[in-house]
């Protein structure tokens, strides 16, 4: 993957932080995108460029600076853990704003400018609290659509699904009783790692990974039978 151009949604800090660091290990020069942790988002760039890659904030700026995007991994997210009958209209409209309406133009922009033999790459999830399942559900069928729409370019698009990972994204919402409970749910009795996630994450990113298109990935340690 040597001379890529990935472009990572949220990947400051948490499961993002991690894609990026990966790619750029692989030779990928990334660009880093956030919406409110620049502190984090700067040191994301120091540690990539250290590893001799060069690194980009700003997402307005991609073509022009680096003439092409070859891999877009849609990470960015937003949870609510709410019974249905507590969430505002203003809650829903917020998170599938930026779980579903993001991405799917994100997409948009991917299918009009991205490399030939691109990789699309979306961050659904398991299943899990109502809203937040609800908003990452149209991720699955905007990949089946946009895998058939641009695959004759070579391009794949899969969404790649994560049960509950170690992240303050996680505990954000957590008690230590509930995550207790996601531990007992896994068939080794413990959260998923992000060092779980990342190499399935490099491998449909990589040129090995052609022939995998239009497809849910679920990486959830057996959390549910599926």
């Amino acid at each position: 993957m040597a001379g890529k151009v990935a472009f990572i949604t949220g990947s400051a800090k948490n499961m993002g932080k991690s894609f990026a660091i990966a790619l750029a290990k692989r030779g990928c020069d990334v660009v880093i995108h956030h919406r409110k942790d620049g502190a984090e988002a700067e040191k994301t760039a120091q540690e990539i460029q250290a590893l001799g890659r060069k690194t980009l904030i700003i997402f307005s700026k991609i073509l022009a600076a680096f003439g092409r995007i070859d891999i877009v991994i849609n990470n960015a997210g937003l949870i609510l853990k709410k019974p249905i009958a507590e969430i505002s209209e203003a809650e829903y409209d917020q998170i599938f704003n930026i779980n579903a309406k993001v991405p799917f133009f994100i997409m948009k922009e991917c299918s009009k400018h991205m490399s030939d033999n691109g990789r699309v790459i979306n961050i659904g999830t398991t299943g899990g609290y109502s809203v937040y399942a609800g908003s990452k559900a149209p991720l699955e069928d905007f990949t089946r659509a946009l895998a058939k729409e641009i695959g004759a370019r070579g391009i794949t698009v899969n969404t790649i699904a994560p049960g509950p990972i170690d992240t303050p994204f996680f505990y954000g919402q957590e008690t230590n009783e509930s995550a207790a409970l996601f531990k007992s749910l896994s068939a080794a009795g413990r959260l998923g790692d992000v060092k779980d996630i990342v190499p399935v994450v490099e491998f449909i990113a990589s040129p090995g990974a052609q022939w995998a298109t239009a497809q849910t990935i679920f990486v959830h340690g057996g959390v549910i039978a599926r």
